[in-house]
């Protein structure tokens, strides 16, 4: 399987940014599907963030304007900058991809999960 590995979470003061960056290893995968989710304690892990293998993205309402998602795909690393911080995006915030992985007999379409990293935006 294709394991995921973030950085970049931090404490940050309202109004400043970060940077999440999520780079994907393993042997005989393609990358279909990217993306960054967030979680708060109590509530629902929620899409923040994607970005396909066209170079087409999505976000969520809550961070339009504000976060850009980003790929590399000669390093299949996946970056999430955040502007304009505010305490509502406190959370734990995961890095997802869905990918092919090749070997022996069919080609198998799965999807891996980070392991998480926390931001936390408070004075």
């Amino acid at each position: 399987q294709v394991q995921l590995v973030e950085s970049g979470g931090g404490l940050v003061q309202p109004g400043g940014s970060l940077r999440l960056s999520c780079a994907a290893s393993g042997s005989m995968f393609k990358i279909n599907q990217m993306g960054w989710y967030r979680q708060a304690p109590g509530k629902q892990r929620e899409l923040v963030a994607l970005a396909t293998s066209d170079g087409s993205t999505n976000y969520a309402d809550s961070v339009k304007g504000r976060f850009t998602i980003s790929r590399d795909n000669a390093k299949n690393t996946v970056y999430l900058q955040m502007n304009s911080l505010k305490p509502e995006d406190t959370a734990a915030y995961y890095c997802n991809a869905d990918y092919v992985m090749y070997g022996l007999g069919l080609p198998k379409t799965l999807s891996s999960w980070g392991q998480g990293t926390q931001v936390t935006v408070s004075s």
